[in-house]
């Protein structure tokens, strides 16, 4: 079974063929002055920095990435999680503050490693 570590929203995933992954909110680059563009539903992205790759008989590490390394995937939604709350408080002060926060999403689905 072959397996990656991919870089993406500064965080670290490893990777197999069909994996479906949560991560950050992918956007294409927009124009100055005009807003992010979201990746549409199916819609086919790259990843292109690649930390390992493990085909089964030959381990590549990446010095930090592995040049021309390519994983594929198909978006598969565009969501937020659930709503985290942040509670501010100071006793004997009378300060107390309630926020809620709903970080958003892509949900990618993993095609091929190459």
């Amino acid at each position: 079974m072959s397996f990656a570590v991919i870089q993406t929203g500064g965080k670290q995933y490893k990777v197999e063929v069909g994996d479906i992954l949560k991560i950050e909110k992918l956007s294409q680059e927009a124009k100055p002055g005009e807003a992010p563009v979201v990746h549409e539903v199916g819609a086919k992205v790259t990843f292109d920095q690649i930390l390992l790759v493990d085909d089964g008989s030959a381990t590549k590490i990446g010095a930090p990435y592995i040049a021309g390394a390519k994983v594929s995937a198909s978006v598969v939604d565009n969501n937020r999680h659930k709503k985290v709350m942040v509670i501010k408080y100071r006793p004997k002060s009378r300060y107390y503050k309630k926020n809620g926060h709903r970080q958003p999403f892509t949900e990618v689905k993993i095609e091929s490693i190459g």
